[in-house]
């Protein structure tokens, strides 16, 4: 009966550390995915192992932007990453009659997050030259006017462009993973 006991014992005690440190560390990683940038480069090198005298509220949750050589570089990539996904999120959508003005804004407003993710990120806007000439060959066709009716004007160029970009990204997955 004393063995039943102790193991019982030991099996709440790894069941209780789990949660702690899930609970420590969960809430960080989703209330602020880019608030990352000041702090935790300071106390990366030391607290990798997350030894139990580190003070869990300031202590970083272990991410891959931890493990890579220069936290610098993996924010732009996880923003091209981001933007990239938010540019997928329309390819199921399209112009309905309910729906048009907001998704060909949305197409709109997705491929300028990619483009400014691109141009943002560590290795520069030279690494995604092809994206990013096509968005501002659109740009030049909009010239500046983003009202409904033009972009439905230009709902192909628009679309068109989406569609290329995302062929490019998908031949690239280097730059977003």
């Amino acid at each position: 009966m004393p063995i039943s006991k102790i193991r019982g014992a030991a099996v709440v005690a790894v069941a209780l550390a789990a949660l702690s440190v899930s609970c420590g560390t969960s809430p960080k990683g989703s209330a602020s995915p880019g608030g990352s940038t000041g702090a935790p480069a300071a106390t990366t090198g030391a607290s990798s192992s997350a030894a139990p005298t580190d003070s869990t509220p300031t202590a970083p949750p272990a991410s891959p932007a931890s493990r890579t050589p220069s936290a610098q570089r993996s924010e732009p990539v996880s923003l091209v990453r981001d933007a990239f996904a938010g540019l997928q999120a329309t390819l199921n959508d399209s112009c309905t009659p309910g729906n048009c003005a907001y998704f060909l804004g949305r197409v709109y407003d997705e491929l300028h997050r990619m483009d400014a993710a691109m141009k943002a990120d560590a290795k520069g806007p030279g690494h995604f030259p092809e994206p990013i000439a096509l968005i501002k060959k659109l740009d030049a066709e909009l010239a500046g006017d983003r009202s409904f009716e033009n972009l439905k004007k230009h709902q192909t160029l628009l679309i068109g462009t989406r569609d290329k970009i995302n062929v490019w990204m998908q031949g690239h997955p280097d730059d977003y993973r």
